[in-house]
């Protein structure tokens, strides 16, 4: 699967983001802490999950549950 299909392909699974304080990068406008999201694809480090944009993104696993 190609990284373009990410966004309409089925959700792996789902989790649910804990915090969105981050020491180097901005989050907190994409991630809100307690919703839910659909994990599109998984790295050993990051979480490919569709945002608050709209957006397929990258994020550390440690923003997860």
């Amino acid at each position: 699967m190609t990284f373009k299909d990410w966004t309409t392909a089925p959700a792996l699974r789902t989790v649910v983001c804990k915090h969105a304080d981050a020491k180097k990068y901005v989050v907190n406008n994409v991630l809100t802490p307690g919703k839910e999201y659909e994990v599109k694809n998984e790295t050993e480090e990051f979480i490919f999950i569709l945002d608050n944009t709209g957006k397929v993104g990258g994020y550390y696993k440690t923003y997860f549950e």
